[in-house]
């Protein structure tokens, strides 16, 4: 992985945990917010919905990957399928909010881990769910992750990217006018044509193709579905 991948994830981590752990808390919650994070928590809860859409409605037996897994959001309703989950975030303080928050009817099915998401200690699986964990990256270091993750994978990897738009990039041109302590690590644009030619020029991801699942846009939160599968 790139010395680019590691200083942005070592940003992440103190963002998420640190930083931001309990606007995410709240955000994540059934909290009132301002109407810009409502917005935001819809767009969210689309894209989740967006993603969990793309794997079997039974699940039971399966092997998931939650990648940056943040409050356990997706983690629980995979498990409510019948997945067995493995929930890994670098942020700490928000997977202890996850447990918290999980039903005791399927936390037996859930496994909260703190680390690397592409670690090999985290064994392989059946889908791996990458939800707004790889929008900070570059394509060839989100290709390096998607070729990791690829050969632990049995089946598929769904994830997101934030797509290369003029919207967005006006977006994040007026973010950066704020102060930097208020604001999060940078966001990545990434087209999928840029992505896919990323992933053509490695030897190790031929087997595997490349397609959007649409994109879902609401107040400041801008996302594209995408997916890997064999």
């Amino acid at each position: 992985m790139s010395e680019t991948f590691q200083t942005k994830r070592g940003q992440l981590e103190t963002y998420f945990d640190r930083t931001a752990a309990k606007a995410w808390e709240q955000l994540t919650s059934t909290e009132k917010v301002s109407k810009i994070r409502e917005t935001v928590r819809a767009g969210r809860d689309r894209m989740r919905a967006t993603l969990l859409a793309q794997l079997p409605d039974d699940l039971t037996g399966a092997r998931i990957l939650d990648a940056g897994c943040g409050v356990g959001q997706l983690s629980v309703e995979a498990a409510r399928r019948g997945a067995e989950v493995i929930a890994v975030d670098i942020a700490p303080n928000l997977l202890e909010v996850a447990r918290a928050r999980t039903p005791d009817a399927v936390a037996h099915l859930i496994e909260y881990r703190a680390g690397d998401m592409l670690g090999a200690d985290l064994g392989a699986f059946d889908h791996v769910v990458a939800m707004d964990s790889l929008i900070h990256y570059r394509a060839d270091d989100i290709a390096h992750a998607l070729a990791t993750l690829g050969t632990r994978t049995r089946h598929s990897i769904v994830f997101t990217v934030a797509p290369r738009t003029v919207a967005l990039t006006a977006m994040l041109a007026a973010g950066a006018l704020f102060p930097r302590s208020d604001r999060s690590p940078d966001i990545r644009p990434v087209s999928e044509a840029r992505l896919g030619r990323a992933l053509g020029a490695r030897g190790d991801m031929t087997d595997w193709a490349l397609r959007s699942h649409g994109r879902i846009k609401s107040g400041f939160y801008f996302s594209e579905a995408m997916e890997v599968s064999r």
